[in-house]
Order: C-alpha cells, then sequence, then structure tokens
C-alpha cells in the first residue's frame, strides 16, 4: 500500500524527467482554455510539412527543388521557371506510363457526322449490333433468306446482306432526292426523334416521330386540308406568283417513305400500298419483310444500328440535295448562255410556229 501510494504522488515526476517536453500530456485534472494544445497541433503539422517537402526535394537534383518550403523561403533563386522545368522532366520520364486510349465509341458522333453510303463496313455494323435478331421462336419464316445462324437460342442476320440491302436504300434516296421528290422519315419509338430529326434535316425532307394518323394518306384532303403549301423552284426559293394555283391542288403525298420501326406502323405502310408509294424499312427477324418495298434486314431494337441506318441513309439524301442544285447551275448557266433567237429557234417551228421541244 505504502508503495502504491508513493508511485500515485510521484510518478508523473519521474515520468517528465525521462520523456521529451514535446511528447507529454497535461496530466492535470484541470481542464485547460486548448490554446496550448493547439498551438502544439499547429507547430507538429509545420514539422511534418518542412519533413515532406525536404523529402520530395531530395528527389531531384540539389540545386533545383520542385517545393518550396512552408516557412516562405524560396531555395530556388528562379522560383516558377525551375518549377516548370521540373515538371516537364517529370512528364518525359513519365509518358511511358500507362495505357494508350485507342478509338472508342461517342454517341454523339452518329447524330452530329453520321456515315455516308461509301463508309458502311461489317465492322460498324457488328459494333451496333445489327446482327443480333430475336428468338427462334418469334421468327418470321420470309426472313430465311436474310438469317446467317442460330446463336444460344437467337437468330444472327446476315451483315453481308445488311451492308448490300443498305447501299441499295441508300441509292434509292439518293435518286429521288435528286430528282426534288419527297422523302418522309418516320421513327415512333422511345429514342428515334434525334435521329429522325437529324437525317430529315440532312436530307432535306419531313419527318415524324410521334404516332400516325390513319387515313393521312388514303384521306388526306379531310385529314390535311387545312395544311398550307407552298410553290418552290428549282433552287428551293418561294415563288409567291403560284399561290393562286394552289387552291385546287390535291394534298401532297410522299415519293418515297422511310420507316425505322415498321411493326408499329403497320397502317403506314398499308396506306403507302394502296397508293403505289414505294417504302424503305429496317426488317428485324420477327417483321414480314413483304410489308416495305425495299428492306434492310437488321436489328430494330439497337438504338445505335437505328442511328447508323437512319445516318446512313440522310447522308445519301443530302449528296441527292447537292447533285440537283448543281444541275440546277448547270441548267441555268447554259441556258443564259444562249442568245434569244436560239433559244426560240429551239422551242418553235420558224414555218408552223408549232412548239417542236422545250428545252430548260
Amino acid at each position: 500500500m505504502i508503495v502504491r501510494h508513493t508511485v500515485l504522488r510521484r510518478g508523473h515526476k519521474l515520468l517528465k524527467s525521462h520523456l521529451h517536453p514535446t511528447c507529454l500530456r497535461r496530466t492535470s485534472t484541470v481542464p485547460g482554455t486548448g490554446i496550448e494544445s493547439t498551438a502544439a497541433s499547429l507547430a507538429n503539422s509545420e514539422k511534418e510539412m518542412h519533413s515532406i517537402d525536404s523529402f520530395l526535394n531530395s528527389l531531384l537534383p540539389k540545386d533545383k527543388p520542385l517545393i518550396t518550403p512552408v516557412d516562405g523561403t524560396d531555395q530556388d533563386p528562379k522560383g516558377i521557371l525551375h518549377k516548370y522545368h521540373a515538371t516537364n522532366r517529370l512528364k518525359r520520364q513519365t509518358k511511358h506510363l500507362g495505357s494508350t486510349i485507342a478509338p472508342h465509341y461517342e454517341p454523339h458522333k452518329l447524330l452530329s457526322n453520321p456515315p455516308g453510303p461509301n463508309e458502311v463496313t461489317l465492322e460498324l455494323l457488328m459494333a451496333s449490333q445489327a446482327h443480333l435478331g430475336h428468338a427462334t421462336s418469334l421468327w418470321h419464316p420470309a426472313n430465311q433468306r436474310y438469317i446467317f445462324g442460330i446463336r444460344q437460342g437467337i437468330h444472327i442476320i446476315s451483315l453481308e446482306m445488311t451492308a448490300a440491302y443498305l447501299r441499295r436504300a441508300a441509292k434509292i434516296v439518293k435518286a429521288v432526292c435528286a430528282k426534288g421528290g419527297l422523302v418522309l422519315f418516320v421513327g415512333t419509338r422511345e429514342g428515334h426523334q434525334r435521329c429522325v430529326v437529324n437525317a430529315a434535316k440532312l436530307a432535306g425532307a419531313c419527318h415524324l416521330f410521334q404516332r400516325w394518323v390513319p387515313g393521312s394518306i388514303t384521306n388526306g384532303q379531310q385529314i390535311l386540308g387545312t395544311c398550307k403549301m407552298k410553290v418552290v423552284d428549282e433552287f428551293d426559293q418561294e415563288i409567291p406568283e403560284m399561290h393562286g394555283f394552289l387552291e385546287d391542288q390535291p394534298v401532297l403525298k410522299p415519293d418515297l417513305v422511310v420507316c425505322l420501326n415498321p411493326l408499329e406502323n403497320f397502317i403506314l405502310l398499308r396506306e403507302c400500298g394502296m397508293n403505289n408509294i414505294p417504302t424503305i424499312g429496317i426488317v428485324d427477324t420477327d417483321c414480314n419483310p413483304t410489308w416495305v418495298t425495299y428492306p434492310i434486314p437488321a436489328n430494330d431494337d439497337s438504338m445505335r444500328s437505328v442511328q447508323v441506318i437512319a445516318g446512313v441513309l440522310g447522308k445519301a439524301g443530302e449528296e441527292g440535295q447537292v447533285l440537283r442544285r448543281q444541275m440546277a447551275e448547270e441548267k441555268k448557266n447554259r441556258w443564259e448562255g444562249r442568245s434569244m433567237q436560239e433559244s426560240t429557234l429551239a422551242r418553235m417551228d420558224p414555218i408552223s410556229g408549232r412548239i417542236l421541244r422545250v428545252e430548260m
């Protein structure tokens, strides 16, 4: 008991004589103000920063330290310039580390810069998942010529057939746009809006991304009779003098319809068939390819596949519009270069006065 009481009374004095003063804690039971402890913690953190700076500077040449001491004393007379050179040295030493980032898929590129008909490859179609069909239990027998095989109960579409039919459809869209025809792009599924609008903008065509109103073609005079029309020339400039001839003009019908989801737009395809309007559609393994005039066997459930096909057709329409304007410009220059007498003789017989042919 006597020894224990002695240790309790005199033990802290014995410990003070052997330990460093900065490592001791306050042993009094009376709570302090906290100022001394805060100052001590700041001093310890400053010492730690000094030690880290000295360690980093030891890794570099002695005459060019990278880290300036915390106390503000700059060991480098040139300061920022030496830090800049030190950073460049580190970049040169570590540039071989890490991995090289290869070209990867960027979704916005299919909308801002879609591929053209000449850029269609099997690698592009496979990357866009255009080869994936539906389950074998859902297939339509008319799609047998488009099917490459079966994989884990899923039909695989032949990408060679997809590329060939896509190029054929692109030629059709280009020819219709070159002749000044009216093309309608239709895509009513969720997510089709951007690609449909972008393709129609490229081709100078119309678009529809909402529900098709039944009878818009077969009974268009009653449904679309109040829509306004305008007459434009070969340079897409409006001709206001022709407004008086549009009173008895019937409702316009598209010359070509591009449907991205034929299953949901069977009524539209039916009306186009009744009015002899050619159609282009993405046909999956569960769809009847006879519904459309020019089928494109591909996966219609993949948004990337739909964007690739819509972008290719839009680019083809853009090429057709450029070709049409070039032909109109050449025709205008050829007509302006001829004299009035030559143009009259070319159109009228000088003896009988009858019109033989009209050359524009």
